[in-house]
């Protein structure tokens, strides 16, 4: 795939040193005071009933005092705990003051078969009618607030915004060391096969325009509508494929430093999930040597 000058622009080196003179311009984006949603908030579930409830009341919280409106969609991946209890009793709580208390977002579930979280944000992001959607892990080990360091580039014409680890500016908390050897070693085989120009394409705090969102999720081949079930938690390398569609689409990708905070109770499997994302990488290459990312190009 060729990368032109509109794709080499993303790399953190060459935009990173801009950041600070426009943030003073950029520092929030535009107040919508209509009914429009103006930013919708997706986030994938499986076994959540721990750590949902706590990171879900913070984001809530903050979009409640934002100025424009906003909706949360929970897609629950065939949780066999309590989560969507859970989720149903907050639901509960906010209705009964709504009119009195409650803020400008709306909070959704949606209760999906097991099926892995790439499907499940792909539900979420099909389903999402805010001007903006992001899609965040469940425990927001990048903090809710940090979507105001994505939202103005996509006000700036970027179609995607992504939250990234690397690069001046961003912030690692915690992480143990052989995660990030995992991430750098897999992020360099993803620019070996897919030519991607991204620093960090797994974190998962990632924006987009609606439209584009729709466009985007709406094409995957390796977890998409025909997605079996599957057992136990997988991760998977969902976001290779997003972005290598997205360049291949040109669209527009700002690529952000941001804060992430590594918590307990990952779901990650060192050897399963590196085997997996692998493949995963070189699906991606040999779906689109075989034209399967050509149909409807813009």
């Amino acid at each position: 795939m060729e990368t032109d000058g509109q794709h080499r622009e993303v790399t953190l080196e060459t935009l990173v040193e801009k950041d600070n003179n426009r943030r003073d311009k950029t520092a929030s984006p535009t107040q919508v005071g209509t009914g429009e949603v103006y930013l919708t908030v997706v986030i994938p579930a499986y076994n959540e009933e721990r750590r949902l409830p706590e990171s879900l009341a913070k984001v809530l919280t903050w979009l409640d005092e934002q100025a424009y409106r906003s909706e949360v969609l929970v897609i629950d991946d065939g949780s066999d705990d309590s989560t969507i209890q859970t989720l149903q009793r907050t639901i509960e709580e906010r209705q009964t003051r709504q009119n009195e208390e409650a803020g400008h977002c709306r909070l959704s579930v949606v209760a999906n078969p097991h099926r892995g979280k790439a499907f499940t944000v792909r539900t979420g992001m099909l389903q999402g009618q805010g001007r903006y959607i992001l899609f965040s892990d469940a425990d927001f080990s990048t903090p809710i607030e940090d979507v105001s360091k994505l939202l103005p580039w996509l006000e700036q014409n970027y179609d995607v915004a992504i939250g990234s680890r690397e690069g001046k500016g961003a912030q690692r908390y915690d992480e143990p060391f052989y995660r990030h050897l995992m991430g750098r070693v897999f992020n360099l085989l993803v620019k070996l096969v897919t030519f991607s120009p991204f620093e960090d394409t797994q974190c998962g705090f990632k924006a987009f325009r609606r439209e584009v969102a729709h466009d985007l999720f709406s094409r995957v081949q390796l977890y998409g509508e025909n997605s079996g079930p599957v057992q136990g938690a997988m991760v998977t390398g969902f976001d290779v494929e997003i972005l290598f569609l997205a360049r291949k689409r040109g669209y527009k990708v700002r690529e952000v430093p941001v804060y992430w905070y590594h918590f307990n109770g990952s779901k990650v499997n060192p050897f399963k999930d590196s085997l997996r994302m692998i493949g995963d990488i070189l699906k991606v290459r040999l779906n689109d040597w075989r034209g399967l990312y050509n149909s409807g190009q813009k």
